[in-house]
């Protein structure tokens, strides 16, 4: 064990973390702190937590705190696996890191927790007998449910956690953003083509298609094993894999769990219509991936309607999926799926005589959002703008948006105001007028 601490503690030796991509949530992050609540981060595996980790305590020892009072404990570590189903267990790990190091510990901070049985009962005991500051991350969106909230007294702040942004992307490349510039714009624009097809998780950024369709993979695989078949006590893996590819291979689609259901009993699978919900919460829970439901006023009216699915990273649809381009559109509108996302958890669907992609409440403003790769067919140009109209109208909003590649354009009807924005711009400048 005293291995495994020194092992996982670096910054005991008071030297920074470097080789750090910058992450725009640290703002957030560092703002609250000092505050006396246990701060939670959860986002699917290599999304980067551990990296945020590191840049909180590279700030706490700017400010002077010193190395050996901060104790990281990676506990899904292999080391780790006798305190799994006992996290009391856990309080003799801090004893020994004080042993070691000859100081308190004043900032806790737990990787992926989610693998200890009752941690929050753990972390509720340091909180009540020690003065520490508590940050936590795991791979299971339960970290931010009501129960949880619960058990911990509501002595919780949450955060979650995505591969980069575009933004992210573009700083991780040091490309300078810059749209009134010629250059920057064309470094811009063929950093949003790679991005479109290869997503934003960190380790695949400088890496060619060979070897970053290889290591988006085996994140796969960890997620499909790890964070769900072995967590849920899946024996039937052959479905779970199958159900994987049906839905990377199908971003932005609709989903019907009945269609789901006949197709994969006539490919010979024994299941039920149970199984496939089932699985599909597990791998929302794993962050793998998301549904979206239609906008109805009524829970049991969005409930009647099928959800649209939605990826964690586009990057995880190149994996079953080489004629790729051929889904620009698709990948697009992931894309700008993630970009709302990442601002706010009411993102929805809405549909009358239309549909329109996106329905977002972003603080106290709502966003009316379409996505279409290329719009110069006067068909696809009408049917685009005239489904955004009609739900300005329901949601009696002035302002809409339509997303496409190149066009940069305003279109007014009836006193209402549709940007027609490009993607790449789109997701630098927020688009929220």
């Amino acid at each position: 064990m005293e291995k495994t601490l020194i092992r996982q503690n670096a910054q005991w030796n008071g030297k920074m973390f470097d080789h750090l991509c910058p992450r725009d949530i640290m703002d957030n992050l560092l703002k609250k702190k000092t505050m006396r609540h246990v701060q939670i981060l959860t986002g699917v595996r290599r999304c980067g937590k551990s990296t945020v980790f590191k840049l909180l305590i590279n700030d706490l020892l700017q400010s002077g705190v010193s190395g050996k009072s901060i104790l990281v404990l990676n506990l899904d570590d292999p080391q780790f696996i006798p305190f799994w189903d006992d996290s009391s267990k856990l309080f003799s790990v801090i004893e020994n890191a004080e042993r070691l190091t000859g100081e308190k510990v004043k900032y806790l901070f737990l990787d992926e927790v989610q693998v200890v049985e009752g941690w929050e009962l753990y972390i509720r005991r340091i909180y009540d007998t020690l003065n520490v500051g508590i940050f936590v991350t795991g791979s299971s969106a339960k970290l931010l449910s009501s129960e949880i909230a619960t058990s911990l007294r509501g002595r919780t702040i949450s955060f979650e956690i995505f591969p980069f942004s575009f933004a992210e992307y573009l700083k991780a490349r040091d490309i300078q953003i810059n749209l009134n510039s010629s250059k920057s714009l064309s470094f811009i624009k063929n950093a949003l083509a790679s991005y479109v097809v290869d997503g934003g998780f960190a380790e695949t950024i400088h890496e060619d298609s060979f070897i970053s369709r290889k290591i988006l993979s085996d994140y796969l695989e960890l997620i499909v094993f790890k964070d769900i078949a072995e967590r849920h006590n899946i024996a039937n893996t052959a479905l779970l894999k199958h159900l994987n590819k049906y839905c990377f291979t199908n971003i932005s689609t609709l989903l019907s769990f009945t269609k789901l259901y006949n197709e994969f009993k006539s490919q010979g699978f024994k299941l039920s219509k149970d199984t496939i919900f089932n699985y599909m919460a597990y791998l929302e829970d794993a962050y793998a991936l998301f549904t979206v439901p239609i906008y109805r006023n009524s829970i049991k009216e969005e409930q009647r309607n099928p959800k649209k699915i939605y990826a964690i990273d586009n990057g995880f649809k190149k994996i079953y999926d080489y004629a790729i381009t051929e889904d620009m559109g698709k990948l697009y509108e992931n894309v700008v799926f993630l970009h709302l996302r990442r601002q706010t958890k009411e993102v929805y669907y809405f549909k009358q005589n239309q549909e329109v992609d996106f329905y977002a409440k972003l603080d106290d403003k709502a966003v009316l959002v379409n996505v279409s790769y290329e719009i110069k067919d006067e068909k696809t140009r009408k049917r685009e703008l005239d489904g955004l109209l009609e739900a300005m109208e329901y949601f009696h909003q002035d302002t809409a948006y339509l997303i496409t590649k190149d066009e940069d354009s305003v279109v007014e009807m009836d006193g209402k105001k549709v940007y027609i924005v490009p993607l790449y711009k789109y997701l630098i400048e927020g688009g929220v007028k």
